[in-house]
């Protein structure tokens, strides 16, 4: 059983349409999705599934969300051991606990939580003792890269390096953007073990956030999708290193996200 402590593993969309946000991200990315417990509430979560089984949830924001000024979003879960531990912890090293930890019946225990730049990430501890495998590297419909714009890059780079035990590869100078930090979950230190990056939130973009990037085939495609289906894309698609391809959008909801693919041969 895979060790998840310290490692982004499921992904949750907070969104004003889930029907509609499934139905785009069906077709963008090729999710599959069923309701959690049989769908018997009025506004389920859907669990949505990629080639290597699932990886995330959509829900709804309620209109008490809404009314605390909760927009479309989304947002990732690190595995902890310990949920009150690492909250207290985290919380002495710069982070802030936004919301206490407490039981999500019949699933675990979590707690939301900002890092010192302010970016918003949960903390999970799930109650089955089997605990869940990661997808293999770039399993489609799967999260292939993590990308932090941070609010306070030396901070949040020595929070998740220090707390996590996030190992450090290549820093790429963006020139007046900064610095890019790849960033590795897994403690590798080669570019093959990275797994994101960490850069200074960039004025486009209006609050610090974790954007995650999810794998499709062919990206040029896959933007396509993205437009044909409501969606905005904002940037790319771009060559990263390593030969991949990569765009930035939004959904039809204003959730941001990103998607990292290949470019076929004719494009």
């Amino acid at each position: 059983m895979a060790d998840l402590n310290g490692k982004f593993f499921w992904y949750e969309l907070m969104t004003s349409d889930p029907q509609g946000a499934l139905a785009f991200y069906g077709d963008v990315v090729g999710w599959t999705s069923q309701p959690f417990g049989g769908g018997q509430v009025e506004e389920p979560y859907h669990v949505v599934s990629g080639s290597a089984g699932g990886m995330g949830g959509v829900m709804a924001i309620t209109p008490q969300m809404a009314e605390c000024g909760m927009r479309p979003w989304w947002g990732g879960y690190i595995g902890s051991a310990d949920v009150d531990a690492d909250a207290a912890r985290l919380e002495a090293a710069g982070g802030k606990v936004m919301r206490a930890p407490e039981d999500i019946p019949g699933v675990g225990r979590f707690a939301v939580m900002n890092d010192p730049g302010g970016a918003t990430f949960m903390l999970l501890k799930g109650n089955s003792p089997e605990g869940m495998e990661p997808a293999p590297p770039m399993a489609q419909g799967h999260v292939g890269w993590h990308e932090l714009y941070s609010g306070d890059f030396d901070r949040d780079l020595g929070f998740y390096t220090g707390q996590f035990g996030w190992s450090r590869g290549e820093a790429m100078d963006m020139g007046p953007m900064g610095s890019y930090q790849l960033v590795s979950q897994t403690g590798g230190t080669d570019f093959q073990s990275m797994t994101g990056g960490i850069m200074p939130r960039p004025k486009e973009v209006p609050v610090p956030l974790w954007l995650f990037y999810f794998v499709v085939g062919d990206i040029d495609a896959a933007a396509g999708r993205v437009s044909a289906g409501g969606g905005q894309v904002l940037n790319g698609p771009m060559e990263v290193p390593g030969g991949g391809w990569i765009v930035q959008a939004t959904d039809p909801q204003g959730a941001m996200f990103a998607l990292v693919g290949m470019r076929s041969a004719a494009a």
